[in-house]
């Protein structure tokens, strides 16, 4: 089979993108790119970036170690509706487009065993496979880049020309050698818009390239960070309760970027208001966000998330709230429910 075969395989599996790489150690500059990464502390607490793991990601035949050809897919999952840069609603919260709807890794392994699945009944030989989401260590945008799906921004989102960049990414490592895609060339240019539109100026210059540095993103302040939030991000994190897509709203390849109505990525709130989140309990939590990539948070992050979100709005109405979650249990909570009090004053 060929790469075009593939892609046809692919498109009836759900996916938008398709292309096939080598499944080769990654190119020396990526990988070059990832361990500096590593050793500057950028992951920061996310440990699982770093150390072993971080070695296994240099060489797919890690995770498989027949693997000849690594078909790379891309889900869709921009749904139409307003980017976070056209929100201005100071009493909602803002969650990241990617969360809006249902649990990804589910629906990409699904889509990943069907089309295993439908190239063992075409493939005249039989192989080995592994399938592949982004909780496995794989450098998965290079080899993306590789595959043909787009090439890597100055935001380190991999952007398709045609498409954009509001895609999941998924990889199906086989052992049937297929013959590989080519990578497309870098089409950033001289732009500048994701790196000047970060809050908290996350995007930084580095050796190799330009880099996003952990410690400063919001995404990572909301979603991985456990505790504390740095005094002084918190004013960037704006209504942010639950990752940001800035540099992605920003970007001019995602001008007209295409549209999917499947319905597990529409969202189930929409801009939800900050007073209805600051009161549930940790049951509610649960039943609002089950099976969605939200509770990664866990419940005391998100109402951590929330005070900050409240204490940024500006709105006065704001204080009995965070007079309550100011008495929470839970002490990381607490501080930040009072700094909000704070900033409100």
């Amino acid at each position: 089979m060929n790469a075009a075969e593939i892609r046809q395989l692919a498109l009836a599996c759900g996916f938008e993108l398709a292309g096939v790489a080598r499944a080769e150690p990654a190119a020396e500059r990526e990988r070059a790119w990832y361990h500096q990464w590593v050793e500057a502390g950028y992951p920061g607490a996310m440990g699982y970036l770093a150390g072993r793991r971080a070695e296994v990601r240099d060489d797919p035949h890690n995770l498989l170690p027949s693997a000849r050809s690594i078909i790379c897919v891309g889900q869709l999952y921009n749904s139409p509706w307003p980017y976070s840069t056209r929100f201005d609603l100071a009493e909602r919260a803002w969650i990241s487009r990617y969360a809006w709807g249902d649990d990804y890794h589910g629906i990409l392994r699904r889509g990943l065993e069907q089309l295993d699945d439908l190239l063992r009944r075409q493939s005249a030989a039989d192989y080995e496979s592994k399938i592949c989401i982004d909780t496995a260590p794989l450098l998965e945008r290079s080899y993306a880049r590789q595959a043909g799906l787009g090439w890597i921004g100055r935001n380190t989102c991999l952007i398709n020309q045609r498409g954009g960049s509001w895609f999941f990414l998924g990889e199906l490592l086989v052992s049937l050698a297929i013959e590989p895609d080519h990578p497309p060339p870098d089409r950033c240019g001289t732009c500048r818009r994701c790196i000047d539109a970060c809050p908290t100026t996350a995007i930084i210059p580095g050796p190799l390239g330009y880099t996003v540095d952990a410690r400063l993103c919001i995404s990572y302040f909301t979603i991985e960070l456990r505790g504390v939030i740095p005094e002084a991000q918190r004013a960037g994190c704006g209504q942010h309760v639950f990752g940001c897509d800035i540099c992605q709203d920003v970007c001019p390849w995602n001008r007209r970027a295409a549209v999917t109505h499947a319905p597990e990525f529409a969202p189930r709130f929409l801009a939800p208001p900050l007073e209805r989140l600051a009161g549930v309990s940790e049951d509610e939590f649960r039943r609002m966000f089950h099976a969605s990539p939200v509770t990664r948070s866990r419940y005391a992050g998100f109402l951590r998330n929330v005070a900050i979100a409240m204490g940024n709005s500006g709105a006065q109405r704001f204080r009995a709230p965070l007079e309550r979650l100011g008495a929470h249990e839970d002490l990381g909570v607490r501080e930040h429910a009072r700094w909000a009090l704070e900033r409100l004053r």
